[in-house]
């Protein structure tokens, strides 16, 4: 299924996907999840209407990262880490031409955008975290609140079950987004990652190993250096992944080295704060930019 305003790149031998629109300030959105994720498909459609808002003031590009949507996958076994996963969006930002942005990310994808903002700042005007239990210290409540799954994983019925789980209203889940998450997760490629992950074992050997050997050097950065560049963070009050302890946590890392920090809670929002009050989130992020 595509996606209109889609387009392809080869990024270091990866065919990567992104979408492009709009004009203005250039706005970089990343999306959650991981490759070989069982629970759901995440890719570039998570982010629904909030591409076609924002491209109403910036020049939007919204990218799969690896191993997700209709990105390829890792082209090695030591690249199913989140590591390779950074290596690969900063080399797609060079590859696109993009020298200097506004970096939104989402859950995982948070955690990617305050990474790429530690390591390259040059390429960075400001950050911004939705919604990230990843990008937090401690531990997030994924297992508890997905332990129930029913059926067979990433089936249309499961994947709506778990969007339903993180949210407040489950009114923002949509025939289309989950239409196109089922033809992510039916795909070839798809099956090889949860292969790697799952039956290999890469989910507990490699990733969240290096995961957590990564979280600790960031967070070593933000707290001796600083982020260096105005950051917010989005939080839905009502994210059932994300306390709002951890939340806390991870804003005063960063106010504590950097006066230009905000933080924005949307009350009546879960983990996908943007799809369930996308009016506020379009205003709160075109405010802070423009700030900047």
């Amino acid at each position: 299924m595509s996606m209109e305003g889609e387009k392809f790149v080869d990024v270091g031998s990866v065919r990567t996907r992104y979408v492009e629109k709009g004009a203005g300030d250039i706005v970089v959105l990343f999306h959650g999840g991981n490759f070989g994720a069982t629970s759901s498909a995440d890719a570039i459609e998570d982010w629904g209407r909030t591409i076609d808002d924002l491209a109403q003031w910036s020049h939007v590009f919204a990218i799969d990262k690896l191993g997700q949507g209709y990105t390829g996958n890792p082209q090695s076994d030591d690249d199913y880490t989140m590591a390779a996963v950074v290596r690969h969006a900063h080399q797609t930002l060079k590859t696109l031409g993009i020298e200097s942005a506004h970096l939104i990310g989402h859950s995982r994808g948070g955690y990617l955008t305050c990474r790429l903002t530690v390591d390259y700042p040059e390429l960075v005007k400001s950050c911004i975290i939705v919604d990230s239990n990843t990008c937090a210290p401690g531990t997030g409540t994924n297992e508890v609140v997905f332990a129930n799954r029913p059926g067979e994983a990433l089936t249309r019925e499961s994947q709506r079950w778990v969007l339903e789980k993180y949210l407040y209203s489950a009114d923002c889940v949509t025939e289309d987004w989950l239409d196109a998450l089922v033809d992510i997760a039916q795909q070839q490629k798809y099956a090889e990652t949860i292969d790697k992950m799952s039956n290999d074992g890469f989910l507990w050997t490699k990733f969240l190993p290096g995961l957590l050997s990564d979280k600790e050097d960031m967070f070593r950065i933000l707290q001796t250096r600083g982020i260096q560049r105005p950051v917010l963070q989005i939080w839905g009050k009502n994210d059932p992944t994300v306390p709002h302890a951890m939340a806390f946590d991870l804003y005063r890392i960063l106010a504590e080295k950097e006066r230009r920090a905000r933080w924005q809670i949307f009350n009546e929002a879960g983990h996908f704060s943007f799809r369930e009050q996308p009016k506020r989130f379009n205003e709160v992020v075109r405010s802070f930019i423009a700030a900047c």
